[in-house]
């Protein structure tokens, strides 16, 4: 048996400060807009607030370019605020946890500016430098090696003449782990922050702590930036994991607190097992993002616009992890956070079917094992942007592709591209009212907002006692209720009909209960039989027991 903690049995919310609730009008959404909207999170029935980084920043990438851990960007308020958001928040029952960015600094944190200022300089080796290579007279970076951001992961610093390593953006400079003092550092930063209250950390980044410190070029392909993607340079390699243990041992196992690493994407079970397995003496559960593409959304810039979900796809991607973590280590369950699109303009139907398909979404998410997180936004289906200038995307990733990506397509194809794919689907205002700026905020907010706020809602929504908003209460409340937690929490999980293209089905169960959900992802009607004994939750009004076909994007809970 598990020993059971708090966050095991919570119902997560993902809150990025910048654009969910503007207090002082001036565009930008602040910490004081979270502590307005506490009663409307505890209404929804959430007991624990992941939110964005809020650290001082020069915002190059929206706030993961630290330039001052103790500190709260003058953007979002003040120190103070942060303090009285958690003292009301645990009022309230709700937990609070931070974005923790070990993986690098903004270049105008005072540690780079001194390392930077000379190579001798004692912060010098809190950061990854390495001289460049002298090629036909032509200075070129250390290694061949790729960033996450396209280009080279390192860039070169005229003052000292040597290049730092940088696997996003060239203002984010990596830090180097390989520094016992660089290490002992960051576990201060963590200690504060859980000295302050807070009750744990999503870890940005978690997988990229460890180098390949031979600095040897990659043997794989170029790209068309002439450089190597390879992430097995900086990605999951071995001495990252004795970086965590060191981590949990310092500072998460002295605290009764959360921890959820980010790993990204193509890691397999061995690898969960070692940064959450339950004996693994590091993090309490990572999230990855296989299960986010199951639409080919990055493969989309071509003519053909017939994309449709790959639901054996999802379905096996989401078991993989399920089952192969079971009895093994603890996982959280999302559909999107912030660098991701929105899951109704992903997997379902905003245009045709916006509240149904809306709703089948926030059921498997909540009848899932483990600890789901919702996405602020998602519990009333917002969508992806509508924008329809390149101008209006303010994503760091957009600014360094459209050039190269408007060289080879036309301008549609690329618009078309960057609403499905781009981190500002998931960055637009929240959308409170129907008013010009929705409720956010009474003067232009910081970025665009979507046009369907007339219609897209929480006010509306709140009215409307079958809208989407509505439909996750009950779900987070039937998830709650005592009598089914130990079987949605903690009950086993098995697929149904696991080849089925259209319809996502599997049993939930216990020794007090078999629960199961079925899903159709399909705008149209789709055969699929089940008898069950009890409803216990559906999308629409008149489910009966005996099923014989499934409507469009139908989602039902029943109690067998």
């Amino acid at each position: 048996m598990i020993e059971k903690k708090w966050w095991m049995q919570a119902v997560g919310y993902q809150i990025y400060p910048r654009t969910f609730y503007d207090t002082n009008q001036d565009g930008v959404g602040d910490l004081r807009g979270i502590i307005t909207k506490l009663d409307y999170l505890n209404e929804l029935g959430i007991d624990l607030i992941w939110i964005g980084p809020f650290y001082r920043s020069p915002m190059d990438d929206n706030g993961y370019d630290v330039s001052d851990f103790y500190d709260v960007d003058p953007m979002f308020g003040s120190l103070d605020d942060a303090k009285e958001l958690i003292e009301k928040a645990h009022a309230k029952g709700i937990r609070i946890i931070l974005d923790l960015v070990l993986n690098h600094t903004s270049d105008e944190h005072p540690w780079f500016m001194e390392a930077r200022s000379s190579v001798d300089n004692p912060k010098r080796d809190y950061y990854i430098w390495q001289k460049g290579k002298e090629v036909e007279g032509k200075l070129l970076p250390p290694t061949n090696w790729g960033s996450f951001f396209e280009g080279s992961a390192w860039n070169y610093d005229a003052k000292t003449e040597e290049f730092y390593m940088k696997i996003f953006s060239n203002k984010m400079p990596d830090l180097n782990w390989a520094n016992p003092e660089l290490r002992e550092e960051m576990f201060k930063v963590a200690r504060w922050w859980l000295d302050q209250g807070v009750d744990g950390f999503r870890v940005d980044a978690i997988a990229h702590l460890a180098r390949d410190l031979s600095f040897t070029d990659s043997e794989l392909p170029l790209n068309d930036h002439g450089v190597a993607p390879d992430w097995g340079k900086f990605s999951n390699r071995e001495e990252l994991f004795d970086y965590i243990h060191e981590f949990n041992e310092k500072v998460l196992s002295h605290y009764d607190c959360m921890s959820v690493g980010e790993v990204g994407g193509g890691a397999k079970i061995e690898a969960g097992v070692r940064y959450a397995g339950y004996d693994a003496q590091a993090f309490n559960m990572v999230f990855n993002f296989d299960h986010c593409w199951s639409k080919g959304g990055m493969d989309i810039l071509n003519d053909d616009d017939k994309m449709i979900v790959d639901v054996v796809q999802l379905k096996e991607n989401m078991a993989y992890w399920i089952n192969g973590m079971k009895d093994k280590g603890w996982l959280p369950h999302y559909w999107l956070n912030h660098d991701h699109p929105r899951v109704i303009s992903q997997y379902g139907d905003p245009e045709h079917h916006h509240r149904l398909s809306g709703m089948m979404l926030g059921t498997i998410l909540l009848t899932l094992p483990g600890t789901p997180f919702i996405y602020n936004g998602e519990e009333i289906g917002m969508t992806n942007v509508d924008y329809e200038s390149i101008d209006d995307f303010k994503d760091v990733w957009v600014k360094n592709n459209a050039p190269a990506l408007l060289k080879k397509y036309p301008l549609e194809l690329v618009l078309r591209h960057l609403r499905r794919t781009s981190r500002d689907n998931a960055r637009t205002p929240m959308q409170w009212t129907d008013e010009v700026y929705a409720g956010f905020s009474t003067v232009e907010p910081i970025q665009k907002i979507n046009r369907n706020r007339s219609w897209l809602n929480v006010e509306a929504q709140e009215k409307d006692e079958q809208s989407i908003l509505n439909h996750y209460r009950r779900l987070i409340h039937l998830r709650k209720n005592p009598e089914y937690l130990e079987t949605l929490v903690f009950g086993d999980f098995a697929l149904l009909d696991p080849k089925n293209p259209d319809v996502y089905a599997y049993t939930r169960t216990s020794s007090q209960k078999k629960i199961t959900v079925i899903a159709n992802f399909r705008p149209t009607t789709i055969k699929f039989e089940h008898q069950a004994k009890a409803l216990c939750l559906s999308n629409y009004l008149d489910t009966k027991l005996n099923v014989t076909e499934l409507r469009p994007y139908e989602a039902i809970v029943f109690e067998e």
